[in-house]
């Protein structure tokens, strides 16, 4: 489809190049189509791009939507341990996510944004994160009653952060722990540290 082809090349292009830099005349001949095709299903490179954006959030509603379903639930009904579960299960489904080859052009797409946002940003916001956000602070809230809830929102950021560094920072990842790529064990290794990671954080209890 010519219009998907052209989402996915050009998100690569705008992860790598951002938005001035990315060339519309390459995302096409990459997408093997005319440039009239840009025009054609976006009306220009800003549609593109508002596209890319929403390309992203969507595929990332997509693979977390099931556990962020349950979640949901859970922080509505759910005791402190189900509602424990369910954000480690968050937690989890995003390092796993970041671990995807995909989410790798997505990140570069997304840094940029978070560095200097434009009307990208608010389409990914209103897209996912904001969705993402609800419903991880309000298992926090479930589970870390004695915190404000500034504290329980700064804490989410900084629980959420563990499972971004496994994208964001993928050069430092592979060095550190002397690998090539994050393989099987590797993963496994990570994954079981940011669950008992996680579960200090949520049981602790500030003097």
């Amino acid at each position: 489809m010519t219009s998907q082809t052209l989402i996915e090349t050009a998100i690569d292009q705008f992860g790598r190049h951002g938005f001035e830099g990315a060339s519309t005349r390459e995302i096409a001949r990459a997408s093997g189509t005319a440039m009239s095709s840009i025009t054609y299903h976006f009306g220009g490179k800003q549609g593109l791009y508002l596209a890319a954006a929403d390309h992203i959030a969507a595929c990332v509603r997509e693979i977390q939507g099931p556990a962020l379903a349950l979640a949901r639930d859970v922080a509505g009904t759910g005791t402190r341990e189900q509602a424990t579960e369910a954000l480690l299960a968050l937690l989890d489904g995003f390092a796993m996510m970041m671990i995807r080859p995909e989410s790798e052009a997505w990140a570069l797409f997304i840094t940029r944004e978070q560095q200097a946002p434009t009307e990208a940003f608010d389409r990914l916001y209103a897209g996912v994160m904001q969705d993402v956000v609800a419903v991880f602070v309000a298992l926090l809230g479930r589970i870390r009653t004695d915190l404000p809830e500034r504290e329980v929102l700064a804490l989410g950021l900084m629980l959420f952060g563990q499972t971004l560094v496994l994208r964001v920072c993928r050069a430092a990842v592979t060095r550190i722990l002397a690998v090539d790529t994050i393989d099987e064990d590797t993963r496994a290794l990570l994954r079981a540290r940011l669950r008992a990671n996680a579960l200090c954080i949520l049981s602790e209890k500030p003097a």
